[in-house]
């Protein structure tokens, strides 16, 4: 079995899966059961909520009112229908779209240079900024970047561009000494306008965290400081890419500005259509895929691991593999992996933005992520707080979770296969657990449903070798009880139920 390390490749995450769980699934039937359970979930009578509001103080209603100037009002988009393709891959009922709009850009771009032919050298010394920037000049070209590692200052990309290198590791795009924290490695020209019809392929980009020496945080805030930024970018394409050591993120598909304008709003300005495809990354700041008010985002066969977390705190490092955060919209997931992070996958939202919605995983592989699926809209989960609006909609299908241990990177996180707080019809269809037999668990349970989480089917759900760990699953009880539970087809008995909770089903494995 593969360590996966940064040299893991992500194109053999789908039969690894299979591996792992002993289980090679008709996909076609389950996602078609997934749908039918999530269906059925979300026609239960605690989907509909009354949300009730709570005052904030003068200076929070400033800073939300100076927010809004740039957001817009959120809702919940119908749920993107997953299909599977002629040649068995899993792909979302939009994809069709952003092939005719691929066509398109290839139809436009007529003309192909080399960066070496402008006076780029690849010689890992040499700054080629201007080179760059002359061989992409308006765009509407096809910009090859040949074997090297190639100096630059950081490199904007108009519309109708396709960047294109010899591979991952013979092609290597780095960031200069001199080039100041909050500098994006590689991101489009226009925030505020936008751009659209982008490419970015077969290469390594080295956003070079050393020449900041031993600074305490690596980052400086917004979408700055990451490997590659899409931000207000319609019709987006990354593939066959590695990132190294970010200040922030490997990639961010992004709005203009990260918004924080409240539960019920959307940032202007969010990209749409945007597909990573066999990405690599580690040593980032903060995460290695993340998205941010953005819709239609399909991210399939990439890996993510090792977090540096140095865009944090020391001890308190959201860091994760991916992070589908705040008023992210209809994002699919599709035989990913992640290791050693804090949360493997996180779906989310800051207590002042709308949560993600309407998001799917098909495959995925956590190793000894801290949480290896972390699903929760933070500062909405007690009776205290206002009841999140936006978090809704979350189906994942085929998870595996290896090992999930302590980690230095929130120091006071228990470990966790899943936890669902706060988020509302949630469907987990096949999802294999595995521990260590002599890790010390202290206790703690394996998967926490807690926190006002509605609507949530547990399906065969299989746990082996928590040997010290407390309950297989755990449902929190009391005033921020989770509520509308139904577990089965579950290989553990060691189901805990909190008090005060109205509607639970459990059907155990015997």
């Amino acid at each position: 079995m593969t360590t996966y390390d940064k040299t893991h490749d992500p194109r053999k995450n789908k039969e690894l899966l299979a591996q792992i769980t002993g289980k090679r699934l008709d996909m076609k039937q389950v996602l078609q059961e997934t749908e039918q359970l999530f269906v059925q979930c979300c026609k239960n009578p605690s989907s509909s909520i009354t949300v009730k509001e709570h005052p904030l103080s003068f200076s929070e209603k400033i800073q939300q009112g100076l927010f809004r100037l740039s957001a817009k009002r959120s809702r919940i988009l119908a749920p993107t229908r997953i299909f599977m393709d002629a040649e068995g891959n899993v792909i979302p009922d939009w994809k069709i779209k952003l092939d005719r709009e691929y066509d398109r850009l290839r139809a436009n771009i007529t003309k192909e240079v080399n960066v070496a032919d402008f006076g780029a050298i690849g010689d890992g010394t040499t700054d080629s900024t201007a080179a760059f920037k002359k061989a992409i000049g308006r765009g509407l070209v096809k910009v090859v970047v040949p074997p090297g590692v190639f100096i630059v200052k950081g490199i904007r990309l108009p519309s109708c561009i396709w960047l294109v290198g010899a591979g991952k590791g013979v092609t290597t795009i780095r960031l200069h000494d001199q080039a100041v924290k909050a500098t994006r490695l590689i991101t489009n020209s226009n925030h505020c306008r936008g751009n659209h019809h982008l490419f970015v392929q077969g290469m390594t980009l080295d956003w070079n965290v050393e020449r900041l020496c031993e600074v305490a945080k690596t980052s400086t805030w917004g979408n700055h400081s990451s490997c590659l930024t899409y931000a207000n970018v319609t019709y987006g394409w990354v593939k066959d890419v590695e990132a190294i050591n970010p200040g922030l993120h490997c990639f961010d598909i992004s709005s203009t500005l990260y918004n924080y304008a409240g539960d019920g709003y959307l940032a202007r300005g969010g990209s749409k259509y945007i597909w990573l495809d066999n990405l690599t990354g580690y040593g980032f700041g903060d995460d290695g895929i993340t998205t941010h008010h953005s819709d239609y985002i399909f991210i399939s066969r990439c890996h993510m691991c090792d977090t540096s977390g140095r865009a944090h705190r020391k001890g308190f490092s959201n860091s994760n593999g991916f992070e589908i955060d705040d008023g992210s919209r209809d994002v699919l997931l599709v035989n990913n992996s992640s290791a050693r992070c804090f949360g493997g996958v996180e779906i989310k939202a800051h207590q002042n933005s709308s949560a993600a919605s309407n998001i799917a995983i098909v495959g995925h592989i956590s190793v000894n992520d801290n949480r290896s699926y972390n699903f929760r809209h933070i500062g909405h989960h007690k009776s205290t707080d206002s009841e999140s609006k936006t978090a809704f909609n979350i189906s994942a299908v085929n998870l595996a979770a290896i090992g999930p241990i302590f980690s230095d990177l929130y120091k006071d996180s228990p470990p966790r296969g899943m936890v669902v707080s706060a988020y509302k019809n949630v469907v987990i269809n096949h999802f294999t657990l595995i521990g260590d037999s002599d890790y010390d668990y202290k206790g703690n349970p394996v998967i926490a449903v807690q926190y006002r989480a509605r609507n949530v089917v547990l399906n065969h759900i299989s746990f082996k070798d928590f040997i010290k760990s407390g309950a297989a699953i755990k449902v929190f009880g009391g005033t921020n009880r989770a509520d509308s539970i139904k577990i089965q087809n579950c290989s553990s008995e060691k189901i805990e139920v909190g008090p005060g909770i109205k509607d639970i089903s459990i059907d155990t494995k015997k």
